[in-house]
């Protein structure tokens, strides 16, 4: 299982249908399900069973419900971040999200990036791509951003945008694929 772990962290071509995978996929499931079904005054930020699963997510960042995760433990949550509903992050490889930084509805991260051959695609093989979100990013909703991205602390990413490219810090993007404005 580390070989296979350090695979995905690390770029490298891996198979995501093992079984000790689907295995890791089934307690995010039951993890991010405890956490869409709480009522919003028990759920605090995250519910104890996906606050355990997450890499980082401290009492001050809020998952709104529904959300959905991959395997959650790739996923680093700041200070002070907010995740509006309807998120959605394939966190294959990992995903930061620095302080303070806000996701509109629907916005959807991935990290998976599939094999372009279809045989290969057939049998699971895929890699991850790491995400990096800056501090204080405001994120519109129904952005996607697409598998190794970075982006740059302040930027603002403009509602329904496609990010398939790094975003420079400050800067504002809109369109698809987004584009600096």
């Amino acid at each position: 299982m580390k070989d296979l772990l350090a695979d995905m962290a690390g770029g490298g071509w891996y198979n995501c249908l093992e079984p000790a995978l689907e295995a890791e996929r089934a307690l995010t499931r039951r993890a991010v399900h405890q956490h869409c079904t709480m009522a919003p005054e028990q759920r605090c930020a995250c519910a104890p069973l996906l606050r355990d699963r997450l890499g980082a997510c401290p009492p001050s960042a809020w998952i709104e419900a529904p959300f959905h995760a991959s395997y959650a433990f790739n996923t680093y949550i700041g200070q002070g971040v907010y995740l509006n509903a309807g998120c959605v992050i394939l966190d294959t490889a990992s995903v930061h999200i620095g302080d303070n930084t806000m996701l509109g509805p629907g916005v959807h991260i991935y990290t998976a990036d599939h094999h372009r051959d279809p045989r290969k695609r057939r049998l699971g093989i895929e890699r991850g791509l790491a995400v990096s979100i800056g501090r204080d990013v405001w994120i519109g909703g129904c952005v996607i951003i697409l598998p190794g991205v970075t982006v740059g602390d302040g930027a603002i990413l403009a509602a329904g945008a496609t990010v398939t490219r790094d975003v420079a810090p400050g800067s504002r993007v809109a369109g698809v694929p987004a584009r600096a404005l």
